[in-house]
Parts: structure tokens; sequence; C-alpha cells
């Protein structure tokens, strides 16, 4: 099928430098993102190429014949304004959380996202939110304080993690009052499978309205999940069960829960596809165009006047997986495992460089320790560790034994030695005094289940391992736990060779700039490509440089 031919919508004449056609001179106009450019058909060869705007161009649409009677030597086929990366997601995203560019840093756990890491994405202007997960609220509220005093007035945004903790319903509350007191206005809610009071409790807390009737939040929750049902229940007004138990404890208002039942939960919706750690290792470009045609349903279903901005996270670690998540209609991205090599990152040393050595096939599926008994998986770093391999083992002795007792000996004598470092009775010990303070139930479980017992003891290994890693423990090395996606090894492939190569120079914002001004760079290739002009593949492939804060 022959393709259509391009009409002209004016004619140009350049007064300086030529339009690029050959594909050295497309290279070096391409990534020129900040300037307008018009897309020009040079009328003796009919080539199709790009002419910088600052060159004369007439805005009537002469014929072949007239053009040539006037000397004109090219036809003017579109024109296109700037772009910058600040301009490729959704501007409420920017207004809203008034940041500069639609990029968040996501919640790694236990630190990893640490309080360094916030600052210096929030100075970027951009989001960060610290990785609350599996701290205690001392540390959670230390960090909180840092971020504060570094940050003080400056009005810059960041947030928080707030975790889901069915097992410790107590904590996640702890965790929503240190928040509310703490005046911590963004939180990153995860591993959520349903709305609890906390959620809601942190969503409405603040909930007033204007003059005009418009409805202003206080508090932002920024849903990540996977599952379009669950992405439903954030859509959704907070349950009316829920709002009305609220305001019966005295924990919101009655005029904050008739509010909070005209809005949604959260606004801002994290897709989460394929990543490291918890993952149901969805493909982005199936699940977020899922819950995008929900969001648009959900926001037609209840009339809502403002609009449920959708992000997506996941597998995105180049500027071109950047790219093609704001292609898809992403208001915001949110990247995660790259930033675990970054040098602000609360992972160890040693951690970072096992990491900057991943390639996109390094990773696998282990045994979870939070739900180690259900035969949950998280997704991990293979290369350089023996976690993987070793946490499938224990699962398999786990779920072919009814106590440690059962466990051949010859088994259990490797397991002391080459995986635990002592005897299991000593690892009991161990176990028993931390869950003694942490969640008592457990103890007196185990103490009834010889099976819950075994399961106890092997989870110390899977939790202490994620430990060695994060503190670069050296007589573990072998065994660290280091969660982590495929994107982490495609940004490893794309940064080689240039100044991010070297983890000493990753810090969380190079990281950013770069991927961003790699986005609008591919974004602007695939512009001038729709309209017909030979973008050479080379053009798709940016590479890093260091960036100003001050990029224009």
């Amino acid at each position: 099928m022959q393709s259509q031919p391009l009409s002209s919508i004016g004619s140009l004449n350049p007064s300086t430098t030529y339009p690029a056609f050959s594909q050295k001179d497309l290279l070096s106009i391409i990534p020129l993102v900040r300037e307008s450019i018009h897309v020009v058909q040079e009328i003796s060869s009919g080539r199709i190429g790009l002419s910088l705007a600052d060159q004369a161009l007439v805005g009537q649409n002469l014929s072949a014949s007239e053009m040539k009677n006037e000397g004109y030597r090219l036809r003017l086929m579109a024109t296109l304004p700037a772009l910058y990366p600040e301009w490729l997601g959704e501007r409420s995203f920017l207004e809203v959380h008034a940041v500069r560019f639609p990029y968040i840093t996501g919640a790694m756990f236990r630190g990893i996202a640490s309080a360094d890491m916030v600052i210096e994405i929030a100075r970027a202007k951009m989001i960060g939110f610290f990785g609350a997960a599996g701290l205690s609220l001392i540390d959670i509220e230390k960090a909180i304080n840092k971020i504060k005093t570094a940050i003080g007035e400056s009005g810059l945004s960041w947030g928080s993690n707030l975790i889901h903790s069915p097992n410790e319903p107590d904590l996640e509350e702890k965790v929503v009052d240190l928040y509310l007191k703490e005046e911590v206005t963004r939180v990153s809610a995860a591993a959520f499978m349903t709305i609890t009071p906390n959620v809601v409790r942190y969503a409405c807390t603040g909930l007033y309205a204007d003059n005009k009737g418009r409805i202003h939040r206080k508090n932002f929750i920024f849903a990540k999940l996977s599952r379009p049902e669950v992405a439903r229940l954030f859509m959704l007004p907070a349950p009316k069960q829920i709002l009305d138990l609220l305001v019966t404890q005295g924990k919101l208002t009655q005029t904050e829960a008739i509010l909070a039942s005209k809005i949604p939960v959260s606004e801002d919706i994290t897709v989460e596809a394929d990543s490291g750690g918890h993952t149901d290792n969805r493909p982005l470009t199936a699940l977020f165009p899922t819950i995008l045609s929900l969001r648009d349903e959900i926001s037609t279903e209840k009339g809502y006047d403002r609009p449920i901005r959708i992000g997506a996270a996941g597998g995105l670690g180049t500027p071109a997986s950047i790219a093609a998540a704001f292609a898809m209609g992403a208001a915001y991205v949110l990247t995660g495992s790259v930033n675990q090599s970054a040098v602000e990152s609360g992972m160890s040393p040693e951690g970072r460089k096992l990491l900057a050595m991943a390639g996109v096939a390094d990773v696998t599926m282990a045994p979870a320790a939070d739900m180690f008994e259900l035969g949950v998986k998280v997704q991990v770093l293979k290369r350089g560790t023996m976690f993987s391999n070793r946490a499938a083992n224990l699962y398999s002795i786990y779920s072919q034994n009814s106590s440690i007792d059962t466990i051949p000996k010859d088994v259990k004598a490797r397991l002391e030695k080459d995986v635990f470092h002592a005897p299991l009775e000593k690892i009991w010990t161990d176990t028993h005094t931390f869950f003694s303070k942490r969640d008592p139930e457990e103890i007196a479980k185990a103490e009834k289940n010889p099976k819950h017992l075994m399961a106890l003891i092997f989870r110390w290994y899977l939790a202490n391992s994620a430990m060695w890693a994060i503190k670069g423990d050296p007589v573990h090395k072998i065994d660290y736990q280091i969660c982590c996606g495929p994107s982490m090894g495609a940004f490893n492939t794309w940064v080689k060779g240039s100044y991010l190569e070297k983890v000493e120079n990753r810090t969380v914002s190079d990281i950013a700039l770069n991927l961003l001004e790699g986005a609008a760079v591919i974004t602007r290739a695939q512009q001038v490509r729709s309209y017909g002009v030979p973008v050479p593949g080379k053009a798709f492939n940016f590479t890093p440089r260091p960036l100003s804060y001050n990029i224009e």
C-alpha cells in the first residue's frame, strides 16, 4: 500500500545553514529539543529533512511552478515547537505538587530510599519518597526530621512510604499518627489490597472546601498498585462505613467525612509493572492501558471534575522506556531499582557495585521473608550472590518437612554450615528474642506448630540477608538479598562508556535528569519520524552527559 504524500503548509528558503538531510546532520538537529524545528521537503529531490526555525519562511502554500519561479527550494511540511523534559507528563501533576519535573523516586524499603536521596531529588524539583517500610518508628522519625531540616521552608515536595501491615495493624496506625504529627503531606501507599481506616484517615484529614465549593487536600496518597481491582478502590470515594467509624472515633470531623465522600481516596495512582521486590511481573504495556481505561470509566461514572493522574513504574531504566511510558499517557514516572546504585542510596557500597554489574537477565524470583509460608516470591539480583538459590532450597526443605526434627541430618548439617553459620537451635533462640518483642503471637503459634517454628527459623535467613546487603556485611557477601528488576541491567547497558558507568558518579538527580532529557530527545525523534523524516536509529539512543539543574 502506497503511503499518502505529505501536503505542504508553506514555503521556506534557508537564510543561513541549509537544512539537514544526511544522517549526520539529522543526528545533530534532533537532540536540540529546546529549539522549534521545521519539517521540510527539498523540491528538486523530494527528500524530507529538518530545518531550524530561525530560518526564513513564507507562510503561504505556493505551487511547485510558483516556488520555482520565486526561487524557493523547500516546501514547509510541519513546524514543531520546543519540547522540554518538564512537559512530557501531565501539567496538573506539576501544579498540584509544586514540582518542575514529572518524576518520582520510589520508596525502597529499609531506608534504601534514604533521607539523603529524598533531599537530593527534592532539590532537583522532583518528588522522592523515603523508604520507611521495615524500619522502626524511631528511625522513621529521625529520617523525617533530617529531611525537614535540610529542606526547611523552601516549599520543595517530598514524601514517605506507608506499607500495608495486615499482621501489624497497630504499626500501620502508628506510622500514620507520626506522619500526621510531623505534617508529612505525601505518602506512597504500597502493598494494599483493600482500603484501610489508616489510609482513609490520612487521606481525608484536613480536607476543606473554598468559597467556590472546590475541595482541597492537605495530604496526598500516591497509591502504588498492580491490580485493576485495587486501583478501583483507590479511585472511588472512601467507603462510608470507614468514614462513619473514623467520625465516631473522633479521628475525622463530620465535614471532612462529607467532603471525602465526593472525591477519590487517591488522585495519584502509580501503576507498577514488572519490578524489583514484590511484583506481579505484569508488562507495563498491558497493565497501564487497562488501569487508564478504568480511570476514565470511574471518572465518568462519578462525575469527577478533577483529574485522577495515572503514573507509570516498573521496568523504567532507560530514556526509551521513560519515553514509552509518557507516550502511553503516564502523568508521571517512578523509578526504583536504578536508584539503588546512586551514591545517596541506603544500599551499601558493596551492594551498589553488584548492582552496577547486573545485566537484564541477572534477576530472578526468590521466596519472600514476609510471606514465606504462602510461597510468595520477590524479584532479586541473581548475579554475584547465592541468595536466590539458597532461599529456594529453604522453601523446598520447608515444603517437604513437618519440623526441624524431620529434616535429614546431612541436609541440616549443610544448612548450619553454609547458610546459617550456626546451629539451628541458636538461630531459634535469636528468632525467639526478636518476635518476643515484635510480635509475641508468632512465638505462641510456633510453640504449638513445629512447622511454623521451622518457617520462622528459615525467615531469619531471608530477613537478615537483606540487612547484610544494606550494611555491607563482609562475612555474608555471598548471601546478599538485593531486590532488583531487569531495568537495572537495561540501565547499566545504557550508561556503559559514559560518565554514569562509574558508581561514584551516579547521583540520583543525574540519573533522573538524563533519563528525562533522553526521553525528550527520543520523543522528538519519533515525532519527526512520523512526518516522514528518515530518522537514523542512533537518534533513539541518548548518551548520558552531565546536565545542569537549570536546564531551560
